[in-house]
């Protein structure tokens, strides 16, 4: 954590009134985030946060990508018409120099935006919410369709299937924590289905699949609620960049579509959530229909199974590589992961069908 004081940091934004308070703000597990209360001489408070740039190596990239989108969706709902869109859309405050984020001389990344009053978020994801979250995460990605300049990836190869597969086989290949034997039964199950797995990358290298502007992290609590339970704008924007339809889509049913933790061993607790992965593709099919084509609304069905193969992957991987990359708190935690995620993964696929005949309906 950084050692500058949070008042010498917002002394380099353009921030309005006298600060008088700043308190930690959420839960998030990436950046340190903070509320900023201003005295009376100012209408509104702040949200002042430091970017994690381990994770998000190119801040100059990110902060570029993030006033594009904030700049296209502000111009989106005034053509619209909307109301009350300073709480509909995030709206970040420029240093003296005029950037959207400030470097310490500790080598520290900041950002300040304006905090957005009388909202509410949820944990817990709910049919109604889950619909509420599938219609926003697909007007978001509808907004974003004619953009007109291109975004660059934040986290380059985020949910790339080709690069988890070779990830896959080199940690089998060097079994670096002597642990391939007694899980070379799942990488052989996991290898059989390679090929069908990475069709959303062949079919995009064949001109058939196209890429969109996604928010690549999904769910309800990425998504701002205003008193009366209705959505205000999706936020938390740092992994908004060009990807398949699929990741909005499908990485959402991958941790609400399941019945329990991504981390329960006890496999036979894994279950579909029908009554979320439908709602959830109502609202979404709703929110994307202006420009989703027939194959992406296909292969829908698909991206469901997609994610937890691409999650079961990486979990075994890592237990492969000796847990060196998600943090574990037992000796199995990851393969406990991994078992799970493989299982939930047998659902989706037997899922498939049903899912198609429901999208069929709609």
């Amino acid at each position: 954590m950084s050692t500058t004081k949070p008042e010498q940091i917002l002394a380099n934004f353009k921030i309005q009134g006298k600060p008088v308070e700043v308190i930690p703000l959420g839960s998030g597990l990436i950046n340190d985030t903070f509320k900023v209360t201003t005295d009376d001489s100012c209408p509104f408070d702040y949200v002042l946060q430091r970017i994690n740039d381990n994770v998000f190596t190119d801040v100059e990239l990110l902060q570029h990508n993030i006033e594009l989108v904030t700049q296209h969706v502000r111009e989106k709902l005034v053509a619209r018409g909307e109301e009350d869109i300073d709480r509909k859309v995030l709206q970040f405050v420029p240093t003296v120099s005029g950037k959207t984020y400030f470097k310490t001389e500790e080598g520290d990344y900041w950002r300040v935006s304006v905090f957005i009053p009388r909202t509410q978020g949820f944990e817990t994801v709910t049919p109604e919410n889950a619909y509420d979250a599938g219609k926003a995460f697909g007007d978001f990605e509808s907004m974003l369709t004619d953009l007109k300049e291109p975004l660059g990836e934040t986290i380059p190869d985020f949910h790339n299937m080709e690069l988890r597969i070779s990830q896959l086989r080199e940690a089998v290949q060097q079994d670096k924590a002597g642990r391939l034997q007694e899980v070379q039964e799942m990488v052989d199950h996991l290898e059989q289905d390679t090929t069908r797995m990475c069709q959303a990358e062949a079919l995009y290298r064949e001109g058939k699949l196209p890429k969109r502007i996604c928010h690549c992290d999904s769910k309800v609590t990425n998504v701002l609620f205003d008193e009366q339970g209705d959505v205000l704008c999706v936020i938390d924007l740092d992994t908004v960049m060009p990807s398949f339809v699929f990741s909005d889509y499908g990485d959402f049913l991958r941790t609400a579509g399941n019945a329990t933790g991504e981390d329960d061993p006890e496999t036979d607790r894994v279950q579909l959530r029908w009554d979320i992965i439908e709602s959830f593709t109502r609202g979404f099919i709703e929110g994307t229909k202006q420009f989703l084509t027939p194959t992406e609304r296909d292969m829908l069905p698909f991206a469901m199974s997609l994610f937890p193969y691409m999650q079961c992957m990486r979990f075994l991987a890592d237990y492969i590589n000796g847990d060196t990359y998600y943090k574990t708190k037992y000796a199995t935690h990851n393969l406990d992961r991994a078992k799970n995620q493989y299982r939930l993964y047998e659902l989706t696929r037997e899922g498939e069908s049903r899912l198609h005949e429901f999208i069929k309906q709609l």
